[in-house]
């Protein structure tokens, strides 16, 4: 399994829109890919704003592939999570899971 660790900040302003976006757009679209095995959204208060990261799981590259296309590491990142946020990670980390209990 693969983890795909993305962050994303927000405002205190305007701290429940990129959730709002990440229901409404993000988890349909990842259901629908072949190989996308679930994602979890976690939000920190920082002393500048919200730090969000997304924890997504992947069967394999291949499947990540068939959401991120054939660069991977670029994050997908849609103009209404875009603007919801005043800063995101536009790269993405992957982690292969080698224990899970």
């Amino acid at each position: 399994m693969i983890v795909r660790a993305w962050r994303g900040k927000a405002s205190v302003a305007k701290a429940d829109a990129y959730p709002a976006h990440f229901r409404r757009n993000v988890l349909p679209e990842l259901k629908s890919v072949p190989g996308f095995l679930g994602a979890s959204l976690l939000k920190q208060a920082t002393g500048a704003g919200i730090e969000y990261l997304v924890l997504s799981r992947w069967a394999s590259m291949e499947a990540i592939k068939g959401f991120a296309g054939s660069d991977v590491a670029k994050a997908v990142v849609e103009p209404e999570a875009i603007a919801a946020l005043v800063d995101y990670d536009r790269m993405v980390q992957h982690y292969e899971v080698i224990e899970e209990v």
